[in-house]
């Protein structure tokens, strides 16, 4: 989404799935923007396993960044590309409420677990389905920025991955598409595996063959298909027109996932 032209084509692409009869739903993230207002501003970030540590400073940034900037971009593009498209977040009509996510971590030393404090980080524990299934009967292209609530009115940061897997599982969704910047799931000599079961991938994570930041993308997508979704595709956003080419031909554009 850093490139105009790239987002330009996939809002092409979103609305003419709008006009062909489809229902997409788009959840957007935004790390890169986000860390460079944290910069601008002199606002410390620091990662744990991927995921921003965040405090009540930083989330009033995320928020600012993800519902108000971010989104009203993709809002606008889709709709100077033809469509209607709506923006919200994950406060809006309660639609991801979450709980605050915790991690821990062995010392390697000791053996022993300790919580990791992660601040105003949320998990996705209840989707409001209600909420979109009123735009699946209009004609209006919802685009969600990751913000959720907490039960107890906090705002919380999502991952846009995990918010995206969450409301694909919640709306047992045909397809779960996460574009990146990476060709797809690759084997261990780099090459692209365009098709992989649920057990595939769970091999391939044992063996080491998936590391890094696919980790998290895939098991988002083998969590999104474990609760209904009938398949996932990691997709390499940097191609044009990389939705039509995954849903329209034989070969796609990234690496699907099926159940087995």
């Amino acid at each position: 989404m850093g490139d105009s032209d790239l987002a330009n084509l996939f809002a092409r692409d979103i609305v003419l799935l709008r006009q062909i009869g489809s229902n997409p739903v788009v959840v957007h993230g935004g790390g890169p923007q986000i860390g460079e207002m944290l910069d601008r501003l002199k606002v410390k970030s620091d990662f744990v396993d991927g995921l921003r540590v965040t405090n009540e400073k930083s989330i009033e940034i995320v928020e600012m960044v993800l519902s108000g900037t971010i989104n009203k971009q993709i809002v606008s593009s889709l709709n100077t590309s033809g469509g209607i498209a709506v923006g919200l977040s994950g406060k809006d009509g309660n639609l991801i409420v979450c709980e605050k996510l915790q991690r821990t971590k062995r010392e390697p030393d000791s053996n022993i677990e300790r919580i990791l404090d992660l601040g105003l980080v949320g998990e996705p524990k209840n989707i409001n389905t209600h909420v979109l299934d009123n735009f699946k009967q209009s004609d209006i292209t919802p685009v969600i920025a990751p913000i959720g609530i907490s039960p107890k009115g906090e705002t919380l940061n999502v991952n846009a991955d995990t918010a995206a897997g969450a409301i694909a599982s919640a709306l047992n969704a045909r397809r779960l598409l996460i574009l990146t910047d990476v060709a797809g799931v690759l084997d261990s000599n780099g090459d692209l595996i365009t098709h992989l079961s649920v057990s595939d991938v769970k091999k391939l994570l044992k063996r080491g063959t998936i590391h890094g930041g696919m980790i998290p993308k895939v098991k988002t997508c083998l969590k999104a298909i474990d609760s209904g979704v009938k398949g996932a595709v990691i997709i390499d956003g940097r191609v044009p027109h990389a939705l039509l080419l995954e849903l329209f031909t034989e070969h796609g554009a990234g690496t699907l996932i099926e159940p087995d």
